[in-house]
């Protein structure tokens, strides 16, 4: 099934640090926000690498992580996808990172996940000369990672800051 991309990226002026995923999951696309799926560990991870309230409305999300100069989007902007399976992606169509590179201070590119980061590499890299940062996947598919390690991978991103 073909997916389009009809999030916006979260970002402003200030913003240092983007961090990306592949493109949002069925259940992301459903309730109109990043990383929606109610066992996805994403916000609770940078809530808490943050020293922050965990955020539970989608305001509060991006108040925080604005507040910390993070900005927030996709590598696709459009792809064949089956279910939420990155691994089923094909003719993919990444978004222009530049058109928010340009009107922030993003200096730094985090990718979420092996999928992100080989599409960011193949289609972005090049376009942004900003090398991508790994970070493991949050997905509630990506179990094998314990929550702990998980946040521990994460508090890289602080380096950044």
């Amino acid at each position: 099934m073909r997916v389009n991309h009809i999030l916006k990226p979260i970002y402003n002026q200030d913003s240092k640090i983007l961090i990306l995923g592949t493109i949002p999951s069925p259940k992301s696309r459903e309730i109109g926000f990043y990383y929606g799926h109610p066992q996805n560990r994403f916000w609770k991870v940078i809530s808490d690498i943050l020293n922050e309230k965990h955020p539970e409305t989608k305001e509060e999300k991006i108040n925080m992580i604005l507040k910390h100069h993070i900005a927030l989007w996709d590598v696709l902007e459009s792809c064949e996808i089956e279910g939420a399976s990155d691994s089923s992606i094909k003719n993919a169509r990444p978004n222009d990172l530049n058109k928010i590179i340009q009107k922030s201070k993003i200096k730094t590119i985090f990718v979420t996940g092996k999928t992100a980061e080989k599409l960011y590499n193949k289609f972005c890299e090049e376009q942004t000369n900003i090398p991508c940062i790994y970070l493991p996947s949050t997905s509630p598919a990506n179990c094998s990672l314990k929550y702990e390690d998980l946040k521990q991978q994460y508090k890289i991103i602080l380096k950044y800051m």
